[in-house]
């Protein structure tokens, strides 16, 4: 039983349920779009923010991300502080315990590996930059403290305060600093040191969901072709393997760009054929002169061997698809072309030049020369040499046809051919013939290799490849 090919990219057809291929195709996409969202959720996370700060109150339980406590706190202190000054003032006891506090807990803040762990040290040496160009905080050799913990300390003095106006140092804070601190966030660590991670649990779902599929679909394909085993049907579905790995999700793109290919929901013919047309055209090229090259060389080793003699002249048996002698067939096809449908059309120059041949014979034959030094029949009419030479022309192409149309004839054109074969193999055994042949079929083979990959050198492959995209575009529109 021949087996149909099993196609990456087939389209289902309605009798193979389009409507759920096409589901299935779009619950696909959905899932991608949740996995590049989660992603991509830290790195976007700041503009979710500012921008739709819903979509973190609801995705950030899923990320495992809480308000960082010691960020609060600190916040909440430099509240207080305003607040302090508006009512007391720079110079009471309580204003100056808080601006200590203050320095103190900076420190820690900048100290803090969690910033590290959580991938948030971009946003700490944003902060340190801002608050020691504030401050104009130069960096300081052989000493213990960073220049960020200098600023900092420098920063929240009274006197640094009261110098450079109250109001206008914590319009910097709540401007630069503020927001800066407002896009930092806790997260977990599980058991194995790693961030903490509940994606799983939304994706849970969708990979039970194609777990079933695929093996519904394995059953399916099993049950239609029942001589396949498992094993092959699972191998040429493998790409659909990455919709059930916990990690690695972004190769879930393979399978996702099959499905919506099969579905007809996306058309992915053009933009497959643009990303890969000039690679096409190039690749197509170099290919097709290695494939030419590789066919002559090994030609001509078959003829410098003597494959080609033994194969001519000594046939062993090979697998037939038929009873029929194949190359009999052929000689007998052809034979039938020319006879029946080639010499008629030719006959009025077959006929010219065999008229014109047997003319020419019977005129310098001796037995005209003979009838002329006759006397009295010195000059043979020349009517009677065109009659005889028409009737032998006419004759001899009604005897070509009759003769293998009958059976007799057809035996003896059997045997003519037998014989010719015959001797056409024992004059090929001959060793210097041989040697003349392979000679000029090896030069005939290197003439044609050479002048072949000179000749496309001089073509542009892009050309070809776009008059090939136009066919194929033009028997489309023929077949739709």
């Amino acid at each position: 039983m021949t087996q149909k090919p099993y196609l990456l990219g087939k389209k289902a057809s309605p009798s193979t349920g389009h409507w759920w291929i096409r589901f299935v195709a779009i619950i696909a996409l959905v899932n991608f779009t949740l996995v590049v969202f989660n992603e991509t959720y830290i790195f976007f996370r700041h503009f979710y923010l500012k921008y739709i700060p819903a979509v973190v109150s609801v995705y950030d339980p899923v990320k495992s991300i809480l308000p960082d406590a010691q960020i609060n706190h600190y916040l909440n202190q430099v509240d207080r502080l305003a607040a302090e000054i508006n009512t007391q003032g720079l110079e009471e006891a309580a204003t100056e315990k808080l601006l200590q506090n203050l320095r103190q807990e900076s420190l820690i803040i900048l100290d803090d590996p969690s910033f590290l762990i959580s991938n948030q040290i971009g946003i700490l040496a944003k902060i340190k930059r801002e608050i020691q160009a504030h401050t104009d905080t130069p960096s300081v050799r052989n000493s213990f403290r960073t220049p960020a913990n200098l600023a900092f300390s420098k920063f929240w003095r009274a006197e640094n305060l009261a110098q450079l106006g109250t109001e206008k140092e914590l319009d910097f804070f709540n401007e630069q600093i503020r927001p800066l601190l407002h896009k930092t966030y806790f997260r977990a660590l599980n058991e194995q040191g790693q961030l903490e991670d509940n994606f799983w649990k939304i994706d849970r779902w969708f990979m039970i969901f194609f777990a079933l599929e695929f093996l519904r679909k394995t059953i399916l394909r099993k049950k239609q072709h029942s001589e396949q085993g498992f094993g092959k049907i699972l191998l040429r579905r493998w790409y659909e393997g990455f919709f059930f790995l916990p990690f690695w999700r972004w190769l879930r793109i393979i399978p996702l760009i099959v499905k919506l290919h099969q579905s007809r929901l996306v058309n992915l013919e053009w933009i497959l054929g643009q990303l890969t047309y000039e690679p096409a055209a190039y690749l197509s090229d170099r290919i097709s002169n290695f494939l030419m090259v590789r066919l002559i060389n090994q030609t001509k080793d078959a003829i410098s061997n003597g494959d080609i003699s033994r194969t001519l002249l000594e046939p062993q048996p090979y697998i037939k698809v038929s009873s029929v002698d194949k190359a009999d067939a052929i000689i007998d096809r052809l034979l039938q072309l020319t006879i029946y449908n080639i010499l008629p059309k030719i006959k009025p120059d077959l006929e010219a030049l065999l008229r014109h041949s047997l003319r020419e014979s019977v005129i310098q034959s001796d037995f005209y020369q003979g009838l002329r030094n006759i006397p009295g029949i010195d000059a043979f009419p020349k009517e009677a040499i065109q009659q005889l030479a028409d009737y032998l022309a006419g004759g001899t192409v009604e005897l070509i046809t009759n003769s293998y149309s009958d059976i007799r004839g057809r035996q003896l054109f059997d045997e003519l051919s037998q014989n010719f074969k015959a001797a056409l193999q024992k004059e090929l055994q001959d060793k210097l013939n041989q040697t003349e042949l392979k000679t000029l079929m090896s030069e005939l083979l290197e003439e044609i290799k050479l002048n072949y990959v000179q000749r496309s050198t001089q073509h542009d492959p892009e050309a070809i490849l776009e008059e090939a995209e136009q066919i194929r575009y033009v028997a489309t529109l023929r077949i739709n």
